[in-house]
């Protein structure tokens, strides 16, 4: 009786893979006969509707209905100068760890 649904279950199964090629290979030949020509034709309109939505990119968020939601990125010069605070900052902490105290919190 046990094997009964083993067979029953390995037909299902076949049945299932052989259903998903048929799906797959109609979907395939729905695609490839779309000439070069269409398919460029419905790229540039789908470009056209993206670059309709997006506001351009030397507009400013809050001109477009945004916020300013980050800060920008700190120059490389401002970057320079804080290393040496930040590093001090680090070798406090571990000193701190090392002895058991608790962290300052800025």
């Amino acid at each position: 009786m046990d094997m009964r649904w083993w067979k029953i279950l390995g037909l299902a199964g076949f049945a299932g893979v052989a259903a998903t090629g048929v799906v797959i290979a109609r979907a395939e030949r729905r695609r490839r006969a779309y000439t070069p020509e269409e398919i460029r034709s419905r790229l540039r309109d789908r470009l056209a509707e993206a670059s309709a939505t997006v506001p351009p990119t030397n507009a400013s968020p809050l001109s477009t209905g945004g916020s300013l939601s980050a800060a920008p990125p700190p120059s490389p010069a401002d970057a320079r100068r804080r290393i040496p605070s930040l590093l001090r900052a680090l070798l406090r902490n571990r000193e701190r760890r090392a002895k058991g105290m608790p962290l300052r919190k800025r």
